[in-house]
């Protein structure tokens, strides 16, 4: 593991890499680096036109590290230990004043080429951190690119349950974070509102409609159950709507839909866009994007069915679309939709689904390349459950729902900011256990608190500053203005994680996995709180004091900035 938490794998990093095309008036300690090494390795004689750069495992080894030599040893034909000496070597004549830059570089293991920052020039970088704020910590990865991110996309027939609430984070803070990088981002939610599902919404709510009538009326088998649905059916015996199937059908969906607006509302979550399924099917959108296919001969028909020749284009099997009996499959909405979304040309495509959606990526990868789009531009992120605890015990149950937790009852008990922190705490495709208990502390074990806490004390630490007068008049104002020479160890080392951040933001945007901020900035949190325990940062002498409020402020900018991506709350106080 690196020294931010993510294992290194040449192949993993060789997706993270950028073209270095910025000037040098922005040059967090990464892009400097990446300039120095493209122009030392092209001298190569290789058409190289992007390096690998990385945290070392180890801190001894130096500040970053790059394998760039090994990789270019099978094409040069020389050993990885050679290729990294005149690295090295060019490196002097680069142009770029390598010896105010880095303190050391050497040689490590089959090839690795570790640099030292200097003192001056990262103190020199934290300066520009202050003045630039935002602008310094992103990189515009993007570049103007269209994206569009389909996200939570609930059944209007329950409440959301965690599982939604999980996707909801994630898709709103990729949204933020893609944004932040440059991109152009529409977020949309597909109202699967047609089909059997919807109905048997209707015909849940009917059956209770007529039981508070006094009616012996039977409950459907598979119908849905909780409290939500007597609440639907007394709203609707209140507005005494007439009761067709169709007509309380559309109330009942539509009941479920405001709530479920409600309850992302009230998790910071917001839609650009609400795309209909039945609108689809009213527009002819679905009938116009089965003759699509059929006049590229990517449909036939066989025993009384349509057929999508999905195995043409990497899927398991060819797929029904219209049944024998002319009822249509669910995938044929689904087909019309991307071919909507292919159709806006988005440069990206991205769906968030469950991880029991987990078969049927082949099959949209299939569609999208027979509507003509590359099949890489769509991507699609799962999302598992979550496991809600108590006290280390699971809670299974729930009143309102019947069978599980909503996202409603967690957010009313532990609060929006901090739900939505713990969702975006480790990889979406990976199971999650929240502990509601731990969740409500106010101590280092709940991590919401611990980052949104770093924030707020550092605010304190400002507004002591200012209610004492202490030092403006001498320059305190000027947060750039202090002597970098007097930071210690400690400092040096949370500067340094503070200039990493730009890398992380960029590596996090390439790969579409916010949690790595969140991972960041609880790093960033567990070196700043003992810090604080352990050195006053206004002290009586005015230099000193000067220094540590230039990086709180550093600090500052980054927490904000991070709990900004993850759509969380960066509190004054606490």
């Amino acid at each position: 593991m690196n020294n931010v938490g993510y294992p290194i794998r040449m192949g993993h990093w060789k997706r993270l890499v950028l073209i270095a095309e910025s000037k040098l008036n922005l040059t967090p300690m990464e892009k400097i680096l990446r300039e120095i090494l493209l122009k030392a390795v092209r001298s190569q004689e290789s058409e190289v036109k992007s390096v690998e750069i990385e945290t070392p495992r180890e801190e001894s080894f130096g500040d970053l590290s790059s394998p760039a030599a090994m990789a270019l040893a099978k094409p040069l034909k020389k050993s990885p230990m050679k290729i990294a000496e005149e690295i090295i070597s060019r490196m002097q004549d680069s142009g770029f004043g390598i010896q105010d830059i880095f303190e050391k570089v050497d040689i490590a293991g089959p090839g690795f080429i570790n640099f030292t920052f200097k003192k001056s020039f990262l103190c020199g970088e934290l300066k520009q951190l202050i003045k630039q704020k935002e602008a310094f910590l992103r990189e515009d990865v993007g570049r103007g690119k269209r994206v569009q991110i389909e996200f939570v996309s609930a059944n209007p027939t329950g409440p959301l349950h965690l599982g939604h609430g999980r996707g909801a984070a994630l898709g709103a803070a990729l949204a933020n974070l893609l944004y932040e990088a440059g991109y152009k981002v529409e977020r949309e939610y597909y109202i699967n509102d047609a089909g059997r599902q919807v109905k048997l919404l209707g015909m849940s709510v009917l059956a209770k409609y007529k039981q508070l009538l006094g009616e012996d009326y039977p409950f459907p088998e598979d119908g849905y159950r909780g409290d939500y649905i007597e609440g639907i059916a007394k709203d609707f015996k209140e507005e005494k709507e007439t009761p067709e199937p169709d007509v309380i059908t559309d109330f009942a969906y539509q009941k479920m839909l405001d709530a479920i607006k409600k309850d992302l509302e009230d998790f910071g979550v917001s839609f650009d866009s609400w795309q209909s399924e039945r609108e689809l099917y009213r527009k002819g959108e679905v009938v116009q994007a089965i003759d699509d296919l059929k006049a590229k001969d990517y449909i036939y028909e066989k025993d009384g069915a349509l057929w999508f020749k999905a195995t043409g284009f990497g899927d398991d099997k060819d797929r029904v679309i219209v049944k024998q009996d002319g009822e249509y499959t669910y995938f044929a909405p689904d087909i019309a939709y991307h071919r909507k979304k292919v159709d806006k040309g988005f440069d990206e495509i991205i769906d968030i689904w469950g991880a029991d959606h987990h078969g049927y990526i082949p099959r949209m990868q299939a569609v999208i390349q027979a509507l003509g789009y590359p099949k890489e531009n769509l991507k699609v992120l799962l999302v598992q459950m979550v496991t809600l605890l108590r006290g280390g015990k699971p809670v299974q149950m729930s009143k309102r729902a019947g069978e599980f937790i909503t996202l409603r009852e967690v957010i009313d008990e532990i609060g929006e900011d901090t739900t939505k922190f713990l969702f975006l705490t480790r990889r979406s495709d990976s199971h999650l256990e929240v502990d509601i208990e731990v969740a409500k502390t106010q101590s280092a074990e709940n991590p919401v608190y611990y980052v949104q806490y770093a924030h707020a004390r550092i605010c304190s630490i400002f507004e002591k500053a200012r209610q004492e007068a202490i030092g403006y008049r001498q320059g305190v104002k000027d947060l750039t203005d202090f002597n970098g020479e007097l930071f210690n160890d400690e400092e040096m080392k949370i500067i340094k994680k503070l200039l990493l951040y730009p890398m992380i933001f960029k590596n996090a945007a390439l790969a579409h996995e916010p949690h790595r901020i969140t991972f960041y900035l609880q790093e960033l949190a567990g070196m700043f709180h003992p810090y604080y325990h352990r050195h006053k940062v206004i002290s009586d002498d005015m230099e000193i004091t000067k220094a540590r409020l230039a990086l709180c402020e550093a600090i500052r900018i980054v927490l904000r900035h991070g709990l900004k991506i993850l759509g969380v709350k960066a509190p004054e106080k606490m």
